[in-house]
């Protein structure tokens, strides 16, 4: 059963760092494409980075660029997301999910992800 798991979620002041992490269970995360999202109340999820099999990254929200950074730790089985200079809109909760079916960063349903999580809360607050 493919399950990923994400942690590391938390309060922190604007301006602070938090780093998440992705663990997976069933299945390796060396060759697939792997997504961070994340869901504020009363929006949308929205796509925020993805890193390729071959550990290429891919940014799908402008708003994150220069911030945050997605890196792999094979040994763990885990991706993380470094986030850097967080910002209160920054407040959500942050989604992995993993494209079974290709390597590389593709934009798709929500549906053609596996491995929803319950997520990890990200709150951005003074």
């Amino acid at each position: 059963q493919v399950q990923l798991v994400e942690s590391g979620g938390g309060l922190v002041q604007p301006g602070g760092s938090l780093r998440l992490s992705c663990t997976a269970s069933g299945f390796a995360l060396d060759y697939v494409a792997i997504h961070w999202f994340r869901q504020a109340p009363e929006k949308e999820r929205e796509g925020v980075l993805c890193i390729s099999s071959s550990g290429y990254s891919t940014n799908y929200a402008d708003s994150v660029k220069g911030r945050f950074t997605i890196s792999r730790d094979k040994a763990k089985n885990t991706v993380s997301l470094q986030m850097n200079n967080l910002k209160p809109e920054d407040s959500a909760v942050y989604y992995c999910a993993a494209d079974l079916k290709s390597g590389w960063c593709q934009v798709k349903r929500t549906s053609e992800y596996h491995g929803w999580g319950q997520g990890t809360q990200v709150t951005v607050s003074s």
